[in-house]
């Protein structure tokens, strides 16, 4: 009896964690660079980097972190049940002159757990 119990046991929790492995939450990004072209000196400029969740689980970033100090990120917070939509909002100081290209890496549980997104452009 005791036997029987174990392997059951053991069956239930392989069947549980294959199923929590299939369902996954997956990022489906509008787009991954924005190019800002010229902006002035000392403005910020900021893009929404919109996306939608085309998973099976809800996504949960858990941190969103410039490539430089010269870059903030604000994300959804919230986890994004499949089919709903999110934002990751990044601002560039634009504080010094000349080309730039900042990548922010956006850490999750989705099926990609590290990705990267992209702002480049020319400050005048």
């Amino acid at each position: 009896m005791k036997k029987t119990l174990s392997i059951l046991a053991v069956f239930v929790a392989v069947i549980t964690f294959t199923s929590m492995t299939l369902a996954i939450g997956e990022f489906s990004f509008e787009k991954e660079t924005h190019d800002y072209g010229t902006i002035p000196q000392n403005k910020p400029a900021s893009y929404d980097f919109k996306f939608s969740n085309a998973g099976d689980a809800p996504i949960i970033i858990s941190e969103v972190k410039p490539s430089c100090g010269c870059s903030v990120a604000e994300f959804t917070k919230t986890p994004i049940k499949p089919g709903e939509a999110g934002t990751i909002t990044v601002t560039y100081n634009a504080a010094a002159k000349g080309p730039f290209t900042k990548q922010f890496t956006v850490k999750s549980n989705t099926k990609t757990p590290v990705k990267t997104l992209t702002v480049k452009g020319s400050v005048e």
